[in-house]
């Protein structure tokens, strides 16, 4: 009949320790027996589907936000209780105006489509800081260490 395989023993890509793999399973196992191992591995490969197919979650996301804007449209608007006076604070943002307000003035959906272009544009600006410090910080270590002045007597000569 068939031939037996046996296949070798491996690490596992998350402890470290070697184990034999289960017959049925062959090549595909990547991690030993241990539940915390393989709990860890799937979550290092959801990541990775995450992260290569990012695309497919934003498009997603935008259609969710769209669709229950259109739904939230078609309700018959709440009608709002009467302003509170605000008292006179200093506000960190200058543009920090209340969502419901900008929602409507220009609409759910072309809010949920700024939010969602700001959400990107956040991503991006905050990516390129992330690399201009690292930059600066490899130049500041290749610089050669400055001595330190005391300014006192105690200086050498």
């Amino acid at each position: 009949m068939g031939q037996k395989r046996l296949f070798r023993k491996r690490p596992c890509r998350i402890c470290g320790k070697w184990f034999a793999p289960h017959p049925r399973l062959g090549d595909r196992q990547k991690t030993c027996g241990d539940p915390e191992c393989k709990r860890l591995w799937h979550t290092r490969m959801c990541a990775e589907w995450n992260r290569t197919h990012r695309h497919l979650f934003q498009e997603n996301y935008l259609k969710k936000r769209l669709h229950a804007g259109d739904s939230a449209q078609q309700q018959p608007p709440v009608p709002s209780p009467p302003p509170v006076p605000i008292p006179h604070v200093q506000y960190t943002a200058p543009l920090d105006y209340p969502r419901i307000v900008v929602q409507e003035v220009i609409g759910v959906q072309q809010l949920v489509i700024i939010e969602y272009i700001v959400r990107l544009l956040k991503r991006d600006v905050q990516e390129v800081i992330r690399s201009q410090v690292a930059d600066v910080q490899s130049k500041l270590l290749s610089l050669p260490p400055k001595p330190i002045s005391r300014g006192d007597s105690l200086r050498g000569p």
